[in-house]
């Protein structure tokens, strides 16, 4: 796909992303990530509480959870349900993936991650480089 193109959608999934950060209930920080294989949407997740639980995502000290899920291992976790693969797929998200969920998307097949906002702890985004992911930040 010609640069121009590939940007534009870039963009365009990066809002849908931003769409579906809106459904976390989280206080913290909303996050919502989008996986696409073959220009056709085939995962989205926000972060949250597993399925089944209450949607309180920060303790009483208004800190994360230890239980709560990130929204790309959601996105990621939902693929493994379904009929789908991640194999050369594109990960849409809005921030950029911690050193854990780094080693869910390398592993996964994911081979491009487009982010909107980086994390503080860029040790995610390094592990996916040296793992041979294509990383693009568009802020």
């Amino acid at each position: 796909m010609e640069e121009k193109k590939l940007e534009k959608y870039d963009k365009a999934y990066l809002r849908i992303a931003n769409e579906w950060a809106q459904l976390s209930y989280c206080q913290r920080r909303k996050v919502g990530a989008i996986i696409v294989k073959d220009r056709m949407i085939i995962s989205d997740g926000y972060n949250g509480t597993p399925s089944g639980f209450d949607n309180c995502c920060e303790d009483e000290d208004g800190l994360t959870r230890w239980d709560v899920l990130h929204a790309e291992a959601n996105a990621i976790l939902k693929v493994a349900r379904s009929t789908q693969s991640c194999e050369n797929a594109t990960l849409y998200i809005t921030l950029s993936p911690c050193k854990e969920c780094s080693k869910l998307i390398h592993q996964s097949g994911i081979r491009r991650v487009v982010y909107q906002t980086a994390y503080k702890d860029a040790s995610g985004i390094d592990f996916l480089k040296r793992a041979g992911v294509e990383i693009e930040h568009i802020p």
